[in-house]
C-alpha cells in the first residue's frame, strides 16, 4: 500500500507540473493500463489521517490495496468513519 501511495503522489506531481498533458500520456510513458493509473491516482484523495495510518502501518487489518482501489468516499470524514468501522471489527 505504501508503494501505491508513493506512486500516486509521484504521478499526481508529474501531471500537475505538466510533465505529461494527460493521464493517457502518463500511462503510456509508465507502460501501465490507464484505468489502473486512474485508480491509483485516487489514493491522493485519502484523508491525511488515513494516509498517516497506512504509512505508519496502523491501518485496520481488513484494509488492503484492493479495498483502497475500490470506490472510497472522497469526503475525509466519511473515509475516517469507514476506517473506524473497520478498526472496530478487528
Amino acid at each position: 500500500m505504501i508503494k501505491a501511495l508513493v506512486r500516486a503522489h509521484r504521478w499526481r506531481g508529474m501531471l500537475e507540473s505538466n510533465l505529461f498533458t494527460s493521464v493517457r500520456e502518463l500511462a503510456k510513458a509508465e507502460k501501465i493500463n490507464e484505468s489502473y493509473l486512474c485508480r491509483v491516482l485516487r489514493l491522493t484523495l485519502l484523508s491525511p489521517t488515513l494516509t498517516e495510518a497506512i504509512l505508519n502501518g496502523q491501518q485496520p487489518i481488513g484494509l488492503d490495496l484492493a479495498t483502497l482501489l475500490k470506490s472510497l468516499p472522497v469526503e475525509w470524514d466519511r473515509q475516517e468513519a469507514l476506517l473506524q468501522q473497520m478498526a472496530a471489527r478487528d
